[in-house]
C-alpha cells in the first residue's frame, strides 16, 4: 500500500512582514476608492437604469443642441487647444533669459483656481458695466453687444475661457516631450542645411507624434467631465442654449431631476469609453 505525500498548500505558508504590513498600508487607500469613487458610480448607474430616464431624456429638445455643442467644444477647443500648445511648446524651449519669466506668467491662468478667473471674464463681459464695453462706450460712443445673449457667441466664449485656462498645462506637456529629444539630431540636421520646418517635419513630429495624441486623447476625456468653462461663464444660457453634458445633468439636478441628470451623464459613456480605450492602447504600446 503505497502512501501519498503531498507538498504543503502555497497558501498554508504564513505571509512575511513585509507582505503583511503592504497589505495593510494598501487597505486605505482601497476603503477610499470603494467609498468616494465605486460607490457614487455605481449608486449613479442605479439612478439611471430606468428605460424611462432616456425616453424623456432623448424627447427633450434641450438634449439634442446639448448634444451638438458637446461635439462642437470637443472638436473645435480641444484641437485649437493642442495645435496652440505645440506651437507654443517650440517657443518655450528656446534659451532666453525674457522666454523664462514669460513662461512664468504664461503658467499663472492654469495655477489659479478657475472660479474667479471665469467670473471675471463674466464680469467683464457684462453689457451694462463690463469693462468691454465700458471701453467700447467712451472710444466710440456707441453701446457695445450683449456678449452672452448670443448663443454663437457665448459658446465661442466658453471654448475660448477653455482653451485659455488649460493651455499652460498641455504646453508643458509638449515642453517636455520637446526637451527629450536629443539636441544632436538638430545640430546634424543643421549641418545639412535643413530649413525649420524641415526639423519640425522629420525630427520633431516624429518623435512627438505619439505624446501628441496621447494628450489629445486624455484631454478629450478630461473635457467631457469639464462643467465650469460652460457653467461659471454662461450658466448654459441664453434659454438652455449653450449646455454641453456636463451642465445638462446639473441643470436637472437644480430641477430635482435627479434620473435626467444621472441618465445625461450615462449618455455620454458612448463618447467617453472608446477615447479610455484608445489611449490604453496606445499607451499600452
Amino acid at each position: 500500500m503505497s502512501a501519498v505525500i503531498t507538498a504543503p498548500s502555497a497558501a498554508a505558508k504564513p505571509l512575511s512582514t513585509w507582505v503583511f504590513w503592504g497589505r495593510m498600508l494598501v487597505l486605505p487607500y482601497m476603503a477610499v476608492f470603494l467609498i468616494f469613487v465605486l460607490f457614487p458610480v455605481g449608486y449613479g448607474l442605479w439612478l439611471a437604469r430606468h428605460p424611462a430616464s432616456y425616453e424623456k431624456l432623448f424627447e427633450d429638445p434641450i438634449f439634442l443642441r446639448t448634444a451638438i455643442n458637446t461635439v462642437i467644444f470637443i472638436v473645435v477647443a480641444i484641437n485649437l487647444k493642442m495645435v496652440v500648445a505645440l506651437v507654443l511648446s517650440g517657443f518655450f524651449t528656446q534659451k532666453r533669459w525674457w522666454i523664462s519669466v514669460l513662461s512664468v506668467l504664461f503658467i499663472i491662468p492654469w495655477a489659479v483656481p478657475s472660479i474667479p478667473t471665469i467670473l471675471s471674464v463674466r464680469f467683464m463681459l457684462n453689457p451694462e458695466w463690463g469693462v468691454i464695453n465700458t471701453t467700447i462706450f467712451k472710444l466710440t460712443g456707441l453701446d457695445g453687444p450683449n456678449w452672452l445673449n448670443d448663443p454663437t457667441l457665448a459658446l465661442g466664449f466658453s471654448m475660448l475661457m477653455h482653451v485659455w485656462k488649460s493651455l499652460p498645462f498641455w504646453t508643458l506637456i509638449l515642453v517636455a516631450g520637446r526637451l527629450a529629444i536629443p539636441g544632436e539630431q538638430y545640430e546634424a540636421a543643421s549641418v545639412d542645411g535643413a530649413t525649420s520646418w524641415q526639423k519640425f517635419r522629420f525630427i520633431t513630429w516624429p518623435a512627438m507624434r505619439s505624446l501628441y495624441l496621447t494628450s489629445t486623447i486624455l484631454s478629450m476625456i478630461w473635457t467631457l467631465g469639464d462643467f465650469n468653462s460652460v457653467y461659471l461663464l454662461t450658466g448654459g444660457g441664453p434659454a438652455d442654449l449653450t449646455h454641453v453634458l456636463a451642465t445638462l445633468g446639473i441643470r436637472y439636478l437644480r430641477l430635482d431631476q435627479v434620473d435626467l441628470s444621472m441618465a445625461a451623464i450615462v449618455v455620454s459613456l458612448p463618447l467617453v469609453l472608446p477615447l479610455v480605450y484608445f489611449m490604453m492602447k496606445r499607451l499600452s504600446k
